[in-house]
C-alpha cells in the first residue's frame, strides 16, 4: 500500500525545496500542489517518507519532480472568445504604438504564445512586437522553443481558431511532418522563451500586455496578491493585463488602479492616474 502524502509531510517538503534548490511552493494552493505530488509519487513509484533523500541527493530526480509539479493544462486559442476580444478590444490600441512588447507569464509548452504570435500576425503587428514568453519549468521552455505539437490535436486547434475569429487557412501555421505539426518559424522569430520564476523573480521590462492565464489559480491568496503587484511594476503606462476566466483582481490590493475591459475574458488595463 502507498504511504499517504500528509498536509504535515508535504510543507517539510515544500520548505526542504526552498532551502536545498530556491523553488518556492510555499504559497502554492495545498490541494492542487497535494494532488500534483501525489500523482508524481505514483508516476514515479516513490513513497513519501523517501522525498527527503532523494531530493536532497538526487538532482535528476528533482527535475523530474519540478516537471510534475509546475506543468501546466494548454492548447492553443484556449477560451476562443479570449483572443476575440484582444483582437476587438486589445490590438486596435496597441496598433498606435511603434513599438510593442508582450509579457507571456507562465507559458508552459508555447501553445498559447503561438496562438497570439497569429493574431498579431494577422493584425499586422507581429514584425513590430517582442514576446517575452517565460516559466519556471525549463523543459516547458525547451518544447515552447522548439515549436513541436502532437498533429492529433490539429483538428481541436483549427476549431478553436475559428471560434476566435480566424479566417486564414490554420494549416498556413504549420507544417505537418510524420505525427508531429511544426509551428511555421516566421511566427516566433520575434519570441524570447526563458526562465523566469514568478515566486520569486522581479520584473525585468516594462509591457504594454502582460499575459498570464491559468497560472494563478495555483496560488493562495497572498501569493497572487504578490505576482499581480508583480505584473502592475511590470506594466507601461495604460498597459493591458490579461488573466484566466477563473482568476480576477478582486482580492488584490492594488485592485482600484485597474478598469475593466472585459470582465468575461478577464482583461484589464491600467488607469491614467495608475
Amino acid at each position: 500500500m502507498p504511504q499517504e502524502l500528509t498536509s504535515e509531510l508535504l510543507k517539510e517538503i515544500v520548505q526542504l525545496i526552498f532551502e536545498r534548490h530556491g523553488y518556492d511552493f510555499r504559497h502554492y494552493a495545498e490541494a492542487s500542489l497535494n494532488r500534483r505530488m501525489t500523482r508524481f509519487l505514483q508516476i514515479s513509484g516513490t513513497q513519501p517518507a523517501d522525498l527527503r533523500y532523494h531530493i536532497t541527493n538526487d538532482k535528476s530526480f528533482f527535475f523530474w519532480m519540478l516537471e510534475s509539479l509546475t506543468v501546466n493544462v494548454t492548447e492553443m486559442f484556449r477560451d476562443p472568445m479570449f483572443y476575440k476580444s484582444l483582437v476587438d478590444k486589445v490590438l486596435p490600441i496597441l496598433d498606435t504604438y511603434p513599438l510593442l512588447k508582450i509579457w507571456h507569464a507562465g507559458c508552459a509548452t508555447g501553445e498559447e504564445v503561438y496562438s497570439m504570435a497569429i493574431i498579431l500576425h494577422e493584425a499586422g503587428l507581429l514584425e513590430r512586437t517582442r514576446i517575452y514568453a517565460t516559466d519556471i519549468n525549463m523543459a516547458n521552455i525547451k518544447k515552447a522553443g522548439a515549436g513541436i505539437m502532437s498533429l492529433e490535436k490539429i483538428k481541436e486547434y483549427t476549431a478553436n481558431y475559428r471560434k476566435a475569429g480566424g479566417a486564414a487557412d490554420f494549416s498556413d501555421y504549420y507544417t505537418a511532418r510524420y505525427d508531429h505539426a511544426i509551428i511555421n518559424k516566421q511566427l516566433t522569430k520575434n519570441v524570447l522563451f526563458s526562465q523566469h520564476n514568478l515566486v520569486t523573480d522581479n520584473a525585468f521590462n516594462e509591457f504594454q500586455l502582460v499575459c498570464c492565464r491559468n497560472v494563478m489559480i495555483y496560488f493562495d491568496k497572498e501569493l497572487q496578491n504578490r505576482v499581480l503587484n508583480l505584473f502592475y511594476q511590470s506594466l507601461a503606462p495604460r498597459g493591458y493585463l490579461a488573466l484566466g476566466t477563473k482568476e480576477s483582481l478582486l482580492f488584490y490590493d492594488g485592485m482600484s488602479k485597474f478598469e475593466v475591459i472585459d470582465d468575461k475574458n478577464k482583461i484589464f488595463r491600467l488607469k491614467i492616474d495608475g
